[in-house]
């Protein structure tokens, strides 16, 4: 199980990185468009117009799926945010209810915020809801990466409690991290 979920984690992780690729390809491709504008312009008078519609609007797009799908991966890594300086102090036996009572307020916010993710997906998919850009896109689709990040979120907090519980750690040492890639 311990396996899985881990793969589980490294698969949010490697869809947010192709997410924030996908910024940078975008990103480049209008930077490049506006480059031969600027030349085109310098050149001859006018510029062609390039220009890569709806990239910003898709690039935010991209940027919500990369935040959403690699938070249980940054989790499990333990690269959240967490005050260490406290939490050093409160003795192992402190440590441990410290993790389990965050864990399961975090077990029980991510599950609501998951549950309504999916609900808003629906009612966008139900709505037929398009996106104000020049390229109209179905809202339901970005609306996916959200909910399917809070998701995972959510599985990775319980874990994270039931370890808590187990008395076993649930994040990784940087020292010990791999990709799970074998």
């Amino acid at each position: 199980m311990r396996a899985m979920l881990d793969k589980l984690y490294v698969i949010g992780g490697v869809l947010g990185a192709l997410f924030l690729f996908g910024i940078f390809l975008i990103v480049l491709l209008q930077v490049g468009a506006n480059l031969i504008d600027f030349i085109s312009s310098a050149l001859t008078g006018h510029a062609i117009g390039l220009t890569i519609p709806s990239y910003a609007e898709i690039a935010g797009f991209m940027l919500a799926g990369a935040s959403f799908l690699s938070l249980p991966y940054a989790l499990r890594h333990g690269t959240h945010i967490r005050v260490n300086l406290f939490i050093q102090r409160l003795g192992a036996k402190g440590q441990q209810l410290t993790d389990i009572w965050s864990f399961l307020i975090g077990t029980a916010l991510t599950g609501w915020l998951a549950y309504y993710a999916w609900e808003l997906v629906l009612e966008s998919y139900e709505y037929g809801d398009l996106s104000t850009g020049l390229i109209a896109v179905p809202i339901w689709i970005p609306q996916v990466s959200l909910a399917l990040g809070t998701t995972l979120m959510s599985v990775s907090m319980l874990d994270g409690f039931v370890s808590s519980l187990m008395q076993k750690d649930f994040f990784i040492k940087a020292e010990n991290a791999d990709l799970g890639v074998e």
